[in-house]
């Protein structure tokens, strides 16, 4: 389903190069101060346009549907659409027949029957995180005066983030990345233990964006080569201020008070400006797809914000849950 949260609730809409693209929200506490103008920093961060990204570019200026009336959140569902005003469907191949490697197209021509929309993607394609952008920034408003912040650290394994991504693309090829995100400021006591702790709750939005591979809090997989006295996080006080952070901010899967931080694996963008070798679902025989449209030689260039936005919604969706009066500012 396309729906995830408790307490704040979102349901994402769209396809690549459908008419737009959107998301609901529902549960979004009412008297929020939400104007189009809010939107446009984080929008602009997640946009194509720069060196290594899509060449795509969609101007992405919300509208709002419902929800919002005098410049303020009503306490009914939260509707924000985007235009799509830049598809160029005929970009792309007979997906059904010639299915691109690393792509979706095998999964969903055997899950749909051909059905789905395959236009650049369809529902699966990355455009559908400027509706999750759009939905941080209205979780970014809720958990105030917490703060999120996400960065490349690595791209293709490499910091040099230009001449790697320059050299990936000039041979028609790709590059993953390793992102970073922090969360800082939320208070103590969000998450539940075992399946709706902070970890399993964020890893499972998380791993709904296109192209996370991998996910790790804290000191992550380092982690599991110190011994326990190491890697324990010394209290240095009363409020819970630790010495080292190796746990990430987390402890039995609930927040400490210290900062949230983990990193996640972008894989390789798989649309690639080469040939790549596939099979004709008709014939059966191998054949090779070369595949159009605009693409990004290295999608992670493009995640921090992302990654921010799903961050600061789960954040939210657990403050609302923990008290029901949770308003803008804080938990009173």
């Amino acid at each position: 389903m396309n729906v995830f949260g408790r307490c704040l609730r979102m349901e994402i809409f769209g396809e690549s190069h459908g008419p737009a693209v959107g998301i609901i929200l529902d549960g979004c506490p009412a008297g929020l101060e939400i104007a189009e103008r809010d939107f446009s920093a984080d929008l602009a961060r997640r946009k194509g346009g720069r060196p290594g990204t899509t060449a795509r570019l969609e101007t992405d200026e919300p509208r709002f549907l419902s929800g919002i009336l005098g410049g303020r959140t009503t306490g009914s569902p939260l509707a924000i659409w985007f235009e799509n005003k830049d598809g160029r469907p005929e970009d792309y191949p007979d997906l059904n027949r010639f299915p691109r490697p690393g792509q979706a197209d095998f999964s969903v021509l055997r899950k749909y029957g051909g059905f789905a929309d395959r236009r650049g993607g369809g529902h699966f394609s990355g455009r559908l995180t400027a509706g999750l952008v759009a939905a941080g920034v209205v979780a970014k408003k809720i958990i105030r005066p917490a703060e999120v912040r996400g960065e490349v650290l690595a791209c293709g394994g490499s910091e040099d983030f230009e001449a790697a991504v320059a050299s990936a693309a000039a041979a028609g090829d790709s590059l993953g990345g390793i992102v970073a995100c922090a969360v800082m400021g939320l208070p103590v006591g969000l998450g539940e233990p075992f399946f709706d702790s902070f970890e399993s709750v964020l890893g499972h939005l998380l791993f709904s964006i296109p192209g996370i591979k991998g996910l790790e809090f804290g000191a992550g997989f380092r982690g599991a080569a110190l011994r326990g006295r190491d890697y324990n996080d010394v209290i240095l006080d009363a409020s819970g201020r630790t010495r080292t952070n190796h746990d990430g901010g987390l402890n039995g899967g609930i927040t400490n008070g210290n900062d949230v931080v983990f990193r996640v694996a972008v894989r390789p963008t798989a649309t690639l400006g080469r040939p790549q070798e596939t099979v004709d679902m008709i014939t059966g025989r191998p054949a090779a797809v070369q595949a159009g449209g605009r693409h990004d030689a290295c999608f992670a260039l493009r995640m921090p914000v992302i990654l921010e936005a799903a961050a600061a919604f789960v954040a939210a969706d657990f403050q609302l849950c923990f008290h029901p009066a949770f308003h803008e500012g804080g938990l009173p």
